[in-house]
Formats: structure tokens, C-alpha cells, sequence
């Protein structure tokens, strides 16, 4: 039976479980036959997201109530593509090393467009597309990374609580209290081959 409600999030945020090839990072990943992740089901990794009007960031009443909600005090953008991004290739390569942050990632897609991809509680990994209007927030202590597609750009306002720390801590660090954090807050981790329940 048919959906009757699409979530307006699903303009500018989808989700898939990615195939195993090793091809072009920037290239969809579908796996065959295609597994769609909701924004549900996002959310029940910490993955929050929005649909905000990219083209009145400056003005916008939604952005700013929520950057008050949540304390996001710092804000600044960064544009990565070929031609803005010094280093291209050394930054691109180490934005895709699968790494988990202390603080929350914060990122409003002002132009362009993403990938954000993050493991699910079996270690698979969920592309996320982030279009322009999109907002996502990956929650501290979450494995993931992140690419461009085959458009080569995006331009996201980067959010913050307080001075920003962007360093990265790439896999594995899950002794870090941020990673031990996440997966009480989160549900279940893989220990072997078999999923525990760190809630229980």
C-alpha cells in the first residue's frame, strides 16, 4: 500500500544502505535491489535532520530557533570543491577516513550537495544525500565520513556549541567516552559476530 504522507525532510535528505565496491566514492552506491533507510530510522542512530529554505539562511526564523534550541553559538561555511578548497585532494580523502567526532556535527547544506555517510548498529554503512535546504546533525561519537557526489560541490553553514573542535578521530576509538556515550544512548554495538544490546 502507498505511502499517503511523504516527510518533506525527503527533498533534500535520502538514505540508503550502500553496496561493497570499491568504485568512485562520489557515485550513488546503491545496493541491488535498492534498501531505502527513513529519516525515522536515521533518528533512532541520533541522526536529526531538517528541511530549512537554503536561499533566506540569513533571515530565517526556523534556522534561528533551532540554532537557539540546541545552543549552536558558532557558525561559519565551508565550500568544498576543486577550486575553493585548498588541498582539494588531501581534504577530500581525509574527510572520507571513517572517524567519529566529541561534539555533534552540525551541517546546513546552503548550495549544492553531499554524501554523509554513517554505520548503522550492524557496523553498515547508510548514505545519507544532503541536497540544498538540508540539514543534518550526526551526534557525537558516531562512526561516519563524508564525500562530495558527482556534482563536485556543496557549501554548508557549519554549526557549533560554543568554540569549534573539528578534530577527527578516525576508527578505531572506541575507548573515547564520546564513542561510549553514543552507543548507551543509541542502542546496540557488534561484539563478534553478535549484536548486544548496551541498554540492556
Amino acid at each position: 500500500m502507498p505511502r499517503l504522507y511523504q516527510d518533506p525532510r525527503e527533498d533534500v535528505l535520502q538514505a540508503w544502505y550502500m553496496d561493497d565496491s570499491n568504485e568512485d566514492q562520489r557515485l550513488l552506491h546503491h545496493r541491488e535491489p535498492k534498501k531505502f533507510v527513513s529519516l525515522e530510522q536515521l533518528a533512532e542512530l541520533g541522526v536529526l535532520s531538517w528541511k530549512l529554505d537554503a536561499d533566506k539562511y540569513e533571515t530565517d526564523e526556523e534556522l534561528k530557533k533551532i540554532r537557539e534550541e540546541h545552543g549552536y553559538s558558532y557558525m561559519d561555511f565551508c565550500e568544498v570543491c576543486p577550486e575553493k578548497l585548498p588541498n582539494y585532494e588531501e581534504k577530500i580523502k581525509s574527510f572520507f577516513e571513517e572517524h567519529l567526532h566529541t561534539d555533534e556535527e552540525i551541517r546546513y547544506c546552503v548550495a549544492g550537495s553531499g554524501y554523509f555517510d554513517v554505520r548503522d548498529h550492524n557496523d553498515e554503512w547508510i548514505l545519507v544525500w544532503v541536497k540544498k535546504g538540508g540539514m543534518i546533525v550526526l551526534p557525537a561519537g558516531i562512526y561516519h565520513r563524508f564525500t562530495l557526489d558527482t556534482d563536485n560541490y556543496i557549501k554548508a553553514m557549519r554549526l557549533f556549541v560554543g568554540d569549534p573542535i573539528w578534530t577527527p578521530y578516525n576508527r578505531p576509538h572506541d575507548n573515547l567516552p564520546a564513542r561510549k556515550e553514543y552507543l548507551q544512548s543509541f542502542g546496540t554495538t557488534r561484539s563478534g559476530d553478535h549484536a548486544v544490546d548496551t541498554a540492556a
